[in-house]
């Protein structure tokens, strides 16, 4: 493990050791609700004072096509990553759907900036290693904020985690380029953030209490696709909105990426340059 995965696992275990009482009813599947709040107001000014301007700039100032063309490709990596746990959790069919959606992508939609995997009739089942882990039986996990990368578990983060630390396929990519990871992984944050404006909007507007509505809905997201019992909503409006929409906007639920990331739209048209007005990619947390 890397010393900044480690720096950043020694610095999350100290606050949760001095996790206090919030004032708020105790929520059994939040027990670190103390660091998570702290943790969630951390990474909420860092978006709103610096992420979020500049994923609005960067809409404001690339054409869809460019930006669909963007979140294609790295799209196709996660297809990587989705494949090798697709194997670990013994799905031969979902191992195979999976790389010949990566060989599809990779060749005929160039490098994976055209999607013509879906509209060929290959599935989007995107898993990641936190969906291993609770097909291994690791089902009920508690809630957990990440540094930088927001809603996640105990379950899906440990996931995250290896996924970080492990030199996986990407290093092809920007193995030569100076500043390589920085460049490669800011523009997966930027490009998953402006997919994710207009549903980050929808909560403010809608949420009495912003953090413990973005942890129902993540934790009900998280319960329905690793099939475990659904958490109780909190009195903060999760109710009256349908979760299914709530995480449409960005693409195929992967809660140990980085935050925002969601489901694809299903069944889409092929995702190739169009001349339309810039809009919001309508959609999950390695």
């Amino acid at each position: 493990m890397s010393r900044p995965i480690r720096t950043l696992t020694a610095a999350a275990a100290l606050l949760l050791a001095g996790c206090a009482n919030t004032g708020h009813p105790p929520n059994p599947q939040d027990p670190y609700e103390s660091y998570n709040r702290t943790m969630f107001s951390i990474n909420d000014g860092l978006d709103r004072t610096v992420i979020k301007p500049a994923a609005q700039g960067y809409r404001f100032i690339t054409p869809q096509p460019i930006r669909t063309g963007i979140s294609n490709f790295f799209d196709n990596f996660r297809d990587i990553y989705s494949a090798a746990n697709n194997l670990l959790r013994g799905h031969a069919e979902d191992t195979l759907n999976d790389i010949m959606r990566v060989a599809l992508n990779s060749t005929f939609g160039l490098g994976g900036l055209l999607d013509i995997a879906d509209p060929a009739g290959l599935k989007n089942n995107k898993t990641s290693l936190g969906d291993t882990f609770a097909s291994w039986g690791w089902k009920n996990s508690n809630y957990l904020v990440m540094p930088f990368f927001g809603p996640s578990t105990v379950r899906d983060g440990t996931g995250l985690t290896v996924m970080l630390a492990v030199k996986g396929p990407e290093h092809l990519v920007y193995h030569d380029v100076k500043g390589g990871p920085y460049i490669f992984w800011g523009m997966y944050g930027l490009s998953t953030r402006e997919r994710m404006l207009d549903v980050t909007n929808a909560v403010d507007e809608a949420a009495v209490d912003r953090y413990s509505y973005i942890r129902d809905g993540y934790m009900q997201l998280r319960a329905q696709q690793v099939g475990a019992p659904l958490p109780k909503p909190s009195d903060n409006g999760l109710n009256d909105m349908d979760i299914d929409e709530l995480v449409a906007p960005t693409g195929a639920g992967n809660a140990s990426a980085p935050a925002g990331e969601v489901a694809k739209p299903a069944a889409p048209a092929v995702k190739q340059p169009a001349a339309s007005a810039p809009a919001a990619e309508p959609a999950p947390a390695h």
